[in-house]
């Protein structure tokens, strides 16, 4: 089975600014090593978690410590109240045919 590397954040953001938050989120560029990435969001709009999944930990590790990060960080603060993150290594479920 395929081995997947994965980042996860969770962040709980001020009501009412998902649409602000979003803008600020977007990376300036596409982070080298990324292969897809997922935002999901919350009934309320209030928690968001991205799913981005990597070609290996140390192309996130790069992007994670880079200039451009630490700017994208920077322009989320105004909306984040809290946020919680961490990598995974996982390979996909297989769900049985019914």
């Amino acid at each position: 089975m395929e081995e997947h590397f994965v980042w996860m954040t969770t962040r709980r953001i001020r009501p009412g600014t998902l649409a602000d938050f979003e803008r600020a989120w977007r990376p300036g560029t596409h982070p080298e090593g990324m292969l897809s990435a997922y935002a999901y969001w919350s009934e309320n709009k209030q928690q968001v978690i991205g799913v981005s999944f990597w070609d290996s930990r140390n192309s996130c590790d790069a992007w994670r410590t880079s200039e451009a990060e630490a700017r994208r960080r920077e322009a989320m603060s105004a909306y984040v109240l809290d946020e919680q993150e961490a990598f995974y290594r996982g390979r996909e479920l297989l769900v049985p045919a019914r």
